[in-house]
This record gives C-alpha cells, structure tokens and sequence, in this order.
C-alpha cells in the first residue's frame, strides 16, 4: 500500500531557529486538513523533542510521524560535531515515535551553489576527499541502520556535493545497501538535469522511499542560465504544484505499482515561507492531483 505524507518544509520550515517559521502546531493542523495523513518531523528542533509533547500533537491530528531528514553539511570535515548531533537528535526523535525513515542530505555547499543544475560544470571532490565525504555519510548510515533500526536513505539536493546522478550512483555502488538506501526526491533530481523516471526504472529496488516534488520548466531555465542560488529559486516558485512541471507522476507511479512498492510518498514543496502563496492551499491541491491519478 502507498501512503501519501508531506513535509514541514512545504510550509517553508527548512531551519528549526527561523523566525518566519510558522509554529509546529499549526503545520500539523493544516497538514491534516489538507488530507494527509503522515507527516515528517522537518529539522530537528522544529517539533518538540520531548516525546509525549509531539505525540499528544500528532495524536490530536490522527496524524503518524514518518521519518525525519538530517539536512547538514557532510561535505564540510570541520563540521562533523554539527552533523552528528542533528543525526543523534533525529535518530532519538525518530524512535520515540516509531517512525522508520532517517533521510541523510549534503546541505549546500558555497563550492556548489552556483553549478546547480549544471553537471558540465560543477567542481568535483579529489579521491581523499570523497573517500573522506563518503565515510561520513556511511558512519551516520551504520549508526541510523544498526543502533537505532531505521531505514536510511541517501538524498541528492541541488547545490550540494551529493547532487547529481553519477554522484549518487558512485555513492551508492561504495555503500553497502544493506545500511544505505535511496531516498528518492523527484524534483531534485530533475533541477540536476537527469530523468527521474529513468534512474527509478535502474534502482526502484533500492528506493526505500519517495519524495514527490515538482519542477517548473521555465523557471528552472532561468534560474541555471542566472546561476540562482537554491532558496532565491525557491522563492521563485522553481518547485511548483504537483502536475504542473516536468516531472511525470503518472509514469512515476506506474513504476512504483510494477515494483509492488509499499510504503510513504512524502511531498516536500520547498517554498519561501514569506511567500505569497498559501502553503495550505498548495498542500490541498497535491494531494487533489496525486488522488487524481491513482494515489
């Protein structure tokens, strides 16, 4: 069975500290009047850590924790004590809720941030540095998978060091599945410039999980020929409503139904949370259009 969540960060929550954030209270609220019936937990810190707080919320919601992303900066060495406490307070968080997924993303890194959606061009890791990036994302893996029972997966962003598909695969073919799975997000991997329905045919046997997202095409143009960073992109409406841009949801979930997926398909719709469009709003209207085909 498919199950169909969303994200705190298609209310624009994408730093727990940010004041625009609008309260874990009134996300949960309206995540379920938008028809969800999941949700992630969004960066750590956002949601309460004390367990019986956010349970009596997601409670009051009828509304189960899904998985949680550690959105730090793997790339940087000097910033591992940062990368291993959000990955501890996930795991932690995770667990106290029975929720099964911890998501792993390379936050953007000033190196990559212009090259975004520009594979050609984007500066590559030496061979002592990627085997020191890799073995960082591979401890926090084992420690997610062995010490805590979860299911983990690697998520490709744009602007950072895990972005495009060569890079995934390498990672992927030097990680042993048995700790590091896919998290598969279907608009990052479209803003790199790859097909997404190609690479879930190769490697729906390793997708352990789906975030839906969407690209819109022309803005998507625009914003690599200006070499926009990532959240001006978001601000610019680069993620657009489900069905509306590139990625083909139709073909995504035949391939889910021929590979007798089961599980949760998180929508995640980054947005500028000082936006001009309702995130409630835009939240109804994915989960219309995904009911629209089949999900």
């Amino acid at each position: 069975m498919i199950r169909v969540g969303n994200a705190p960060c298609s209310w624009g929550v994408e730093f727990a500290d940010d004041p625009r954030n609008p309260s874990w209270k009134q996300v949960l609220k309206e995540n379920a009047e938008a028809g969800y019936t999941g949700i992630e937990l969004g960066p750590v810190g956002f949601m309460p850590e004390e367990p019986a707080e956010l349970a009596e919320g997601l409670a009051e919601h009828d509304l189960e924790l899904i998985g949680g992303v550690v959105f730090r900066p793997f790339h940087d060495p000097a910033a591992w004590d940062d990368v291993l406490d959000g990955s501890v307070r996930t795991c932690k968080a995770l667990t106290a809720h029975g929720a099964k997924h911890l998501v792993l993303i390379d936050s953007i890194s000033p190196r990559r941030a212009p090259t975004a959606g520009r594979a050609d061009e984007a500066e590559k890791m030496d061979a002592a540095e990627w085997d020191a990036y890799r073995g960082r994302i591979e401890a926090i893996a084992k420690m997610g998978a062995e010490e805590y029972g979860l299911t983990v997966g690697i998520h490709a962003h744009a602007a950072g060091f895990m972005d495009f598909e060569p890079e995934l695969e390498r990672l992927l073919d030097e990680v042993d599945d048995s700790i590091l799975k896919i998290c598969f997000d279907t608009g990052h991997h479209s803003y790199a410039g790859f097909d997404p329905v190609a690479f879930m045919k190769r490697h729906i046997g390793r997708i352990s999980y789906m975030h839906f997202k969407d690209v819109d095409p022309i803005v998507k143009a625009n914003v690599i020929e200006k070499r926009t960073g990532f959240y001006d992109a978001c601000g610019q409406g680069i993620f657009c409503n489900l069905g509306d841009g590139d990625v083909d949801f139709t073909a995504v979930r035949q391939v889910l139904l021929d590979a007798n997926f089961e599980g949760w398909c998180t929508v995640e719709q980054d947005c500028d949370p000082e936006g001009t469009t309702s995130p409630v709003n835009d939240a109804r209207a994915n989960r219309e259009y995904l009911q629209s085909i089949g999900f």
